[in-house]
């Protein structure tokens, strides 16, 4: 589950894909011989009320009364049994034992009562940690993606494994794999950023760390959302090169048994009706043999939105025939199943294979045992100490520092701080979408609670920080937009967006821009907490730029006129434009939505007591341009990034030297090898995120201009210096060609590099022989290195 296992399965799956004949041959069975005479003997027993039950899924509202279960309700709403409770936790306010008691109860109902006695699958989203009450909020995705780090998301990831376990959760939606390339997508925040490779790396962690080693005891992962969700084209060599890439990496390299279709349409079609994709390409091509579950609505989206089925019926049937096994959120076109089956639409084998793949996973979870293990006993605490060390170092390791003209660090003479902005004492700026904080907040419209676990704002961590002998004066100045700076899209309730402003500023006085400006010019530095917050950007939530949103840009232009230096710490969940005043301000943090121990990270990255590691994992616009932007084809004289991908500053520097590498290579080759030393050569210890990149020198070639192929994070003690290593496979240049995967060999330019742009070390390298087919696809996705 570490940064070794990556190594050791890459090179066990290179090492042996000359010998396979199958694409299932790389990736475990999903079921065995035991679990398939057991499922079998089930089914053959099985009504098709009770089949149609484990396809779909419920909410747990639906079966309780007053916040607690209901048998009366489990008999009427889930007579024959149910295959998922969806997000059955984000949407309560239950302590953990109780979470689990609730679970226990409902299980027993269906083990006791139903025929069938099967379980049910609880799922949850789990991004950012296990989205309930009391659990610990790690920092967004996309500031996990700027930490690099595999280990440190295996670990949080893991940690999530044991919180829903211990519930009695068996089933993440999670992770979104889905690669990013506009700060105008509202769901940016959810990706690893813009880059196939860096995705693939750290979804692949992710699915590590809440797997586990089996699943009888970890938790299923959900890839989404399949494929090319957020993407401005269907490009198919873009597609099959990229966007697919992360899915293939998990389901190959992570064993994913499930995945969920995107909202979007390939080919003119419903991806979640689209049989090209999801069996062509997904279950044929990729080799997965998993479950695909919908998601929420989006069956029925056939219909309703894209109207592409005629009928609800034909809807369920179209996603049914397309590789779709269940229908989430709640079951709406799939109960229709037998009349489709009657309307010669689909048939009562392929209600069987749908059925038939939902009970295998299920056996794979343990809920099939004789005796099935259903929570963990004794007091539950989702937030332990271990945890919020966890969260702590995650929100360390997201945070950017983008700009530092000298005033980072704050000096130790510092005697008056001055802190203003709207997130300066605010935990709504920490957030991420997906939370639970998030999720109970805007879909359900209840007010959380800040201390469980405890949010810790940055005015709080400021003041832990600097101690007694620094004055800190705090006045918000100005609000987070205004009224009409965000929507919420078409059916999601339009009243949702309301609500949530309204709680986001509950007991807050009115901001009053004359103290804020009079405080700053009192102060030795302005530390500006600007940005956005869980109503201004997240699924459904719409803005109409990416600048700061409302009136923060002239609020920030404003406290610059003061000539107090301005520290500048944005908050958000997508990259937000600086370019109007970026070179006046003293320093730049991008701290995106740092969860729960955010307050403490950035304070301590502000004081020096971290030095800051991070580095981007999107490129960082200087324009409103809704044009995707990405480092892989170069960045254009009339559209230069305010920051590269790859991007990131320290309180030291780094030296990089003495790159060694062969200049000749074979497309047969297994590895090509190659090394170069770095050192800090800075007075403060740090971690420098090196990076390899590769760019075809020939002016023709259809490979991407320049490829990120590798990456290492290289810890570093003030003065020492390291020898790192890289060795990259000629499968890692692989393209999609007229249906074939293909290796050609042609001349490379291998790029050392602190970011895309800030390139240190080069040399050329001639990939020599014959083109090279690789009949059963790519195996190999990373370099190893050490």
């Amino acid at each position: 589950m570490r940064v070794l296992s990556i190594l050791l399965i890459t090179f066990f799956l290179f090492s042996c894909s000359e010998k396979q004949e199958k694409p299932e041959q790389l990736i475990s069975n999903f079921s065995t011989s035991e679990i398939d005479q057991k499922v079998e003997s089930i089914m053959s027993n099985m009504t098709m009320d009770e089949k149609l039950a484990q396809i779909q899924g419920i909410r747990p509202m639906e079966i309780m009364t007053d916040g607690k279960i209901s048998l009366e309700k489990c008999r009427e709403m889930i007579p024959h049994g149910i295959g998922h409770f969806s997000q059955f936790s984000s949407g309560l306010t239950m302590e953990p034992s109780e979470l689990r008691d609730f679970v226990r109860s409902v299980q027993n109902y269906l083990m006791t009562e139903t025929n069938s006695k099967i379980p049910a699958i609880f799922h949850e989203e789990a991004i950012t940690g296990f989205a309930t009450q009391g659990a610990t909020t790690f920092p967004q995705q996309i500031g996990m993606g700027c930490s690099w780090n595999e280990e440190l998301i295996s670990k949080n990831t893991n940690s999530t494994r044991l919180n829903m376990r211990a519930a009695g959760a068996t089933y993440a939606l999670s992770p979104m794999l889905d690669i990013s390339r506009t700060a105008h997508w509202e769901r940016i925040e959810e990706s690893y950023g813009e880059d196939a490779y860096l995705t693939s790396a750290l979804g692949l962690a992710f699915v590590n760390g809440l797997q586990g080693e089996d699943l009888s005891s970890g938790v299923a992962c959900t890839t989404k959302h399949f494929a090319g969700y957020g993407a401005q084209n269907n490009d198919p060599k873009e597609l099959y090169e990229e966007y697919l890439m992360p899915h293939e990496v998990a389901i190959k390299l992570g064993g994913v048994k499930s995945v969920m279709p995107s909202y979007g349409k390939y080919k003119g079609m419903a991806v979640v009706a689209n049989k090209e994709m999801l069996t062509t390409m997904l279950r044929d091509q990729v080799g997965f043999n998993g479950v695909v579950v919908s998601d929420y609505g989006s069956i029925r989206l056939t219909y309703k939105g894209h109207k592409q089925a005629k009928t609800m019926v034909e809807a369920g049937a179209m996603a049914l025939n397309a590789g779709t096994d269940i229908e989430l959120s709640e079951g709406q076109c799939f109960p229709l199943l037998p009349e489709a089956i009657q309307q010669n639409l689909t048939t009562l084998e392929k209600v069987n294979d749908a059925v038939r793949r939902s009970l295998i996973m299920k056996a794979r979870l343990g809920l099939l045992d004789e005796k099935p293990q259903i929570g963990v006993d004794g007091e539950l605490d989702f937030d332990p100490p271990v945890n919020r060390e966890l969260a702590y170092e995650s929100a360390c390791q997201s945070i950017v520092l983008l700009k530092n003209n000298g005033i980072l660090p704050l000096k130790k003479d510092i005697k008056k701080v001055a802190l203003v902005g709207p997130n300066a004492a605010s935990v709504y700026g920490m957030l991420g979408d997906y939370t639970y904080q998030s999720m109970i907040s805007f879909w359900w419209s209840t007010k959380f609670d800040a201390n469980n676990p405890k949010l810790v704002p940055l005015s709080e961590g400021l003041a832990s920080k600097l101690g007694d002998n620094v004055i800190i004066q705090h006045e918000r100045g100005c609000d987070w937009s205004a009224p009409l700076e965000s929507k919420v899209e078409a059916g999601m309730g339009d009243d949702r967006l309301s609500k949530l402003k309204v709680m986001a500023i509950e007991g807050l006085p009115q901001p009053d821009l004359d103290n804020a400006l009079k405080i700053s010019k009192e102060s030795d530095v302005i530390v500006a907490a600007v940005g956005e917050n869980i109503y201004l950007v997240g699924e459904g939530r719409k803005r109409k730029g990416i600048k700061l949103p409302g009136e923060q840009e002239a609020f920030v232009e404003k406290l610059i006129a003061t000539g107090k230096p301005v520290v500048l710490v944005i908050m958000g969940g997508r990259q937000q434009l600086v370019s109007k005043f970026e070179d006046k301000c003293a320093a730049i943090v991008q701290a995106w939505f740092p969860g729960e121990e955010g307050g403490n990270a950035i304070a301590d990255i502000l004081v020096g007591n971290v030095n800051p590691t991070a580095k981007l994992c999107v490129t960082y616009p200087s324009n409103e341009s809704k044009k995707e932007i990405n480092y892989k084809n170069g960045y254009s004289k009339d559209n230069q990034p305010q920051y590269p991908f790859g991007f990131g500053l320290s309180y030291t520097n780094y030296e990089y030297s003495d790159l060694k590498m062969e200049t000749f290579a074979n497309v047969k080759d297994e590895r090509i090898p190659l090394s170069f030393k770095v050192k800090n050569i800075g007075k403060v210890d740090g971690t420098e995120i090196v990076q390899l990149y590769v760019s075809p020198k020939s002016e023709t070639s259809t490979l991407n201009k320049i490829q990120l192929e590798g990456f290492k994070r290289v810890e570093l003690k003030a003065g020492e210096e390291k020898t790192v290593t890289f060795k990259v496979s000629p499968q890692q240049f692989t393209q999609y060609k007229n249906g074939e995967w293909v290796i050609e060999p042609e001349n490379f330019e291998f790029l050392i590099g602190a970011s895309s742009t800030d390139i240190r070390l080069k040399s050329d390298l001639e990939l020599k022989g014959k083109r090279k087919v690789l009949k059963n696809g790519r195996s190999v996705f990373f370099s190893e290195r050490n």
